[in-house]
């Protein structure tokens, strides 16, 4: 069998898998270092078992949701891969994404590396990216617009302002997100990313991402919900409320995950619960949903490049 001819950019691939590996590995060294073992033994000693067990089957609800997000876009761009190799690479993305930050280049990092061998280009990988921030969004937009209007008044008590104001926000989510899905039901629309043009998803997709990404965000929030201390006599729905409005707050300061701004978001909002127990609930949840799968995460890449090099060898 004729070798074939390696191309002189190969080295980008391997260069760029190493650097988010070590990146990844520094941050989740700081990450560790920065928690106190007495706040982790006491916010551990607090949750039940039966807590921990649902925090952890929310977030692997979630995760697996969040695989849906690449199969709708490889879907929209007419690309067939294996499920396994979906899950994979929306699996690893996310969960270094989540961690790291700056989700384009991150996710889309490793989604190259993941995809790349089953024949997927650059410029594809970053369309698919870009598509599954959009269901993200738009999930996003839908539960914040329905617990808006379901509960005005129990979020309006925790955001420490009149029901109104609340209503005038949820009307505004909702004049975007409809005036988005009138936009795509007519016809062909395109978005340009990077010097290319992004056909987008049309109005059946979208609806469907929509939904998807609803059932996402609410699976990561019931993470923290379940993790809070009992008594705390809040609706879900307002809680909800408040889960994505600090996501977004998050979002926006750039910081890796939301990290420090999440959090203290929700001890603004939650405050009039014991500050102690809310604390070591999103110590919990920052462990559970963020910093176990980035170590998986990290764990299933290392291995998919030893079989990834064990197979070169054989070839």
């Amino acid at each position: 069998m004729p070798l074939r001819r390696r191309s002189r950019w190969w080295w980008l691939g391997p260069l760029a898998s190493a650097t988010i590996f070590c990146a990844s590995l520094v941050v989740l060294w700081f990450i560790i270092r920065e928690i106190e073992p007495g706040a982790l033994a006491g916010a551990f000693a607090n949750a039940s078992q039966r807590q921990l067990g649902l925090a952890l089957g929310f977030t692997a609800l979630s995760y697996l949701l969040l695989t849906g997000y690449d199969a709708l876009a490889l879907k929209r761009l007419g690309l067939s891969i294996p499920y396994r190799t979906t899950a994979l690479a929306s699996f690893t993305s996310y969960s270094v994404s989540f961690t790291l930050g700056f989700p384009i280049v991150t996710g889309g990092t490793v989604r190259y590396w993941i995809y790349s061998p089953k024949g997927v280009r650059a410029s594809e990988v970053a369309s698919l990216t870009v598509i599954a921030g959009l269901t993200f969004w738009l999930g996003l937009g839908a539960i914040l617009c329905a617990c808006l209007f379901y509960d005005s008044e129990g979020v309006a008590r925790l955001a420490r302002t009149s029901p109104l104001v609340v209503q005038g926000v949820g009307a505004a989510v909702a004049v975007g997100t409809l005036g988005y899905l009138a936009w795509i039901a007519s016809g062909e629309r395109t978005i340009r990313v990077s010097g290319w043009n992004l056909p987008l998803p049309g109005l059946g997709i979208t609806l469907g991402q929509m939904c998807l990404g609803a059932c996402e965000v609410c699976a990561a929030a019931a993470v923290l919900f379940v993790l809070l201390p009992g008594g705390h006599n809040i609706d879900y729905p307002s809680f909800l409320a408040v889960y994505v409005f600090a996501c977004l707050i998050g979002i926006a300061s750039h910081a890796p995950g939301g990290l420090g701004v999440f959090e203290a978001t929700m001890l603004v909002a939650l405050s009039r619960l014991p500050y102690e127990g809310v604390l070591g609930a999103l110590l919990l949840f920052r462990i559970i949903y963020y910093l176990l799968p980035f170590i998986l995460a990290l764990v299933l890449l290392a291995l998919n490049e030893m079989i990834r090099r064990i197979r070169r060898r054989e070839r």
